[in-house]
């Protein structure tokens, strides 16, 4: 495995850093003591510049190559949050904090990106500039989004983007990328639905909404088995119903809530129009009404196709050929990576970490095994990217 002989040698203080955060997990942006530990390591790492606040909590930490001919600037991601899981470890640096913990490997994340900014501003050896950035609020608060609005590719002059996670289930420091879409779009839905309440004794003085949401929910289905071309992807869960609290009440209400999941913009649109018109319309079937409100969340993890081949040559540099699959097939799980994406081009990689539970599960935990793998992907990256003369 031709990783990186420095890093190698870093992986034990790297390793220190990912268990020191896994111990204080914070959520969403208040992620003040990582952020704040990132920028004392940046600083003293020997960054040019480091700056704290991009999108409320992000860090960014620049470093100029030994040359600057290339005009090139790339910028590297990784993720601080943690989720509000009540870790089920006995490991000795388990969580600290009640109800709080890195469930989803964003410590191993943060830990090696903060290595790789380790090694690069040690050894500088490309023409250009990379930016380290690290954003808060990955798990459902779109820190992805906020540093993005916040200028971070203009004040930056950041040119492509990068980012990486950590995949359970795949080889030990194995990668798994593909051009396109690599992750859904990921939206929620509330239907409210009013019919007539009354005594469960008497429905036929009654619009029942139990039984009209029934139907409803049964009928979204057809959304995606007979709406969305067949050869194209949708998800269409209803995940929680609400309709009343007594045994012998027809409720007046119901609500429904859920989430929809698209690969592709065009069947996205196609979703929410129709989510809305078989609520309606089964509801008005029964004589009730139904209301729908449809919040569009992270887009689609889009990666681009000449980055997306870039980022596997990379990871085969790292880990050999056999361990780089380049046509991964996609996920309908969310990443607000992609707010990057969006504005500029880049590609997202999965690395294997060998078995264990999965992510976002309480006995989660980031094999420190992969820490090489990651550091080493991050530093050839640069070094491949803007090579020195």
């Amino acid at each position: 495995m031709p990783v990186v002989n420095r890093i190698a040698a870093l992986t034990d203080e790297i390793t220190a850093w990912r268990r020191d955060f896994h111990q204080h997990p914070e959520l969403l942006f208040a992620v003040d003591r990582t952020a704040g530990l990132v920028a004392e390591r940046l600083r003293a790492f020997g960054c040019d510049e480091v700056v704290t606040g991009i999108g409320r909590t992000g860090v960014v930490g620049v470093i100029r190559g030994r040359q600057a001919g290339s005009g090139r600037t790339v910028g590297l991601r990784a993720d601080m949050d943690a989720l509000p899981i009540e870790e089920a470890t006995d490991v000795a640096y388990r969580s600290t904090v009640k109800g709080k913990m890195h469930a989803c490997g964003h410590d191993g994340h943060t830990a090696m990106l903060l290595g790789a900014a380790k090694y690069l501003a040690e050894t500088r050896n490309f023409d250009g500039t990379a930016i380290v950035i690290f954003q808060p609020a990955e798990e459902g608060g779109g820190g992805g989004d906020a540093m993005v609005k916040d200028g971070l590719m203009e004040r930056f002059g950041i040119q492509e983007v990068y980012g990486l996670h950590n995949k359970p289930g795949l080889p030990l420091g194995s990668f798994a990328i593909r051009p396109g879409p690599m992750m859904a779009a990921a939206d929620r839905f509330v239907i409210e639905i009013e019919g007539r309440g009354g005594h469960a004794a008497a429905p036929h003085d009654c619009i029942d909404t139990v039984l009209v949401s029934a139907h409803v929910i049964t009928a979204l289905q057809s959304i995606a088995s007979r709406n969305v071309d067949p050869v194209k992807s949708a998800v269409v869960s209803v995940t929680t119903m609400h309709a009343g609290d007594a045994f012998n009440v027809i409720p007046q209400t119901a609500t429904l809530t859920g989430t929809v999941r698209c690969l592709d913009e065009a069947v996205r649109d196609l979703c929410e129009a129709r989510l809305g018109a078989v609520a309606e319309s089964v509801a008005a079937a029964f004589g009730a009404t139904a209301r729908t409100a449809y919040h569009r969340g992270y887009p689609v993890t889009e990666n681009h196709p000449d980055q997306a081949a870039f980022m596997a040559d990379v990871a085969a540099e790292v880990s050999g050929e056999a361990l780089v699959d380049r046509t991964s097939p996609p996920l309908m799980g969310a990443e607000d990576f992609s707010y990057m994406l969006n504005r500029r081009p880049g590609a997202y990689i999965f690395m294997g970490t060998g078995d264990g539970p999965g992510l976002h599960h309480p006995a989660y935990d980031f094999n420190d095994a992969a820490t090489p793998y990651g550091v080493s992907l991050w530093a050839r990256l640069i070094e491949r990217a803007m090579p020195a003369a």
